[in-house]
């Protein structure tokens, strides 16, 4: 049997004539920049994380760089962040020309660890960005009441997490703004790059809004440097047909989330802990095992799809040696990245190959 990573095609066929619909609606309007459908996806949007208001970009990478630049961060500022995320966390960061500053992790739910936050503020702290990994939210109270003890902004990098709660709020509603990708491989997935960044702030909303379009407002004269960090009106289009679908296809990974937990109760894989105080979306299904590397290479022979999540820690990535980060920095995010593994977790999984799956990795272990 074969069982991908993930299946997007599978996803597609259910919902193709519906896409189609909407893109040829975009096309035949030729209304290619902007438009009904970004506009009509920032509200619902803003709608579904309980904000007043949402900004459409052009990756969940943009999003974040545009937060920072909206914000004003810059040479001489410092952003805390976790080691352990995706690149772009903190490659934006740098980008602006700011220093990332790693704290590490809690080894259960692979998020920043609040309680290391506060000693590594200076005065050249600007900002704390959370990153709510693998479709679980940090624990964002303590962060909230450090950040507002030390007056910094928090971006919330929500990339993985849309329509998440932490005790009952949503991803991206609890920080000065969120950020959201819809990279295909997530719950809420385009059919190219495409991001969002929603916040309360209306002073933010209306910097978002002139940067993303080179800093100009009214065209052509620019107060601001800003960038091309528009949301593509096709991209738009086709996250309006899949927005409605989004609750059942979580509801489906975290079903599917529960099937692996209960059948590696007693082995020796690590499950997913979840915060009793969230709701995760499971984009991601990660466990932790002994000899992964090993595993992975049986895995893969047995035609199932895995993938490590994140193999080197960013304070040991070659490009930000500059900032001194060594073997030891970071300890649970340096051993995370030594045992954690992902598993198939799409909502078009069948009972059978979840199975395959298990047997799969208990035959290994046995």
């Amino acid at each position: 049997m074969q069982v991908p990573l993930l299946d997007l095609k599978a996803q597609y066929r259910t919902i193709r004539q519906e896409v189609l619909a909407q893109i040829n609606e975009v096309l035949d309007s030729q209304v290619c920049i902007g438009g009904p459908k970004v506009e009509q996806l920032e509200k619902e949007i803003a709608q579904l994380c309980g904000c007043r208001y949402a900004v459409g970009v052009s990756s969940g990478t943009d999003a974040i760089l545009n937060s920072l630049m909206s914000l004003g961060i810059g040479p001489g500022d410092e952003v805390i962040t976790t080691p352990f995320t995706f690149f772009a966390t903190a490659g934006c960061i740098a980008r602006v020309g700011a220093k990332p500053v790693f704290v590490d992790i809690d080894p259960d739910t692979f998020n920043i660890n609040p309680a290391l936050i506060e000693p590594a503020i200076t005065r050249h702290t600007k900002v704390v960005m959370p990153v709510h990994l693998f479709g679980q939210m940090a624990d964002m109270d303590p962060i909230m009441q450090i950040a507002g003890r030390a007056s910094l902004a928090v971006i919330e990098d929500a990339a993985q997490a849309i329509s998440a709660t932490y005790k009952g709020r949503r991803a991206g509603s609890i920080g000065t703004c969120g950020c959201f990708s819809f990279f295909p491989s997530k719950n809420l997935g385009g059919i190219g790059d495409g991001g969002m960044v929603v916040t309360n702030d209306e002073a933010l909303y209306q910097r978002l809004m002139i940067l993303r379009n080179h800093g100009s407002q009214p065209k052509y004269y620019h107060k601001y440097i800003g960038g091309n960090f528009r949301l593509d009106p096709i991209q738009a289009a086709a996250l309006l047909v899949k927005l409605p679908y989004l609750e059942k296809w979580s509801k489906a990974r975290r079903k599917n989330a529960a099937y692996y937990t209960k059948r590696f109760e007693g082995t020796p894989v690590r499950t997913p802990v979840i915060s009793e105080d969230c709701v995760s979306i499971f984009n991601q299904y990660v466990i932790r095992v002994p000899r992964r590397d090993e595993l992975v290479a049986y895995l893969k022979e047995k035609q199932i799809g895995c993938e490590i999540y994140y193999p080197v820690p960013l304070h040991l990535q070659e490009c930000f040696a500059y900032l001194g980060g060594k073997e030891g920095d970071c300890p649970e995010a340096e051993k995370a990245a030594k045992e954690v593994l992902a598993l198939p977790i799409y909502p078009e999984l069948t009972d059978e190959m979840k199975e395959y799956v298990v047997q799969t990795i208990l035959a290994f272990y046995s």
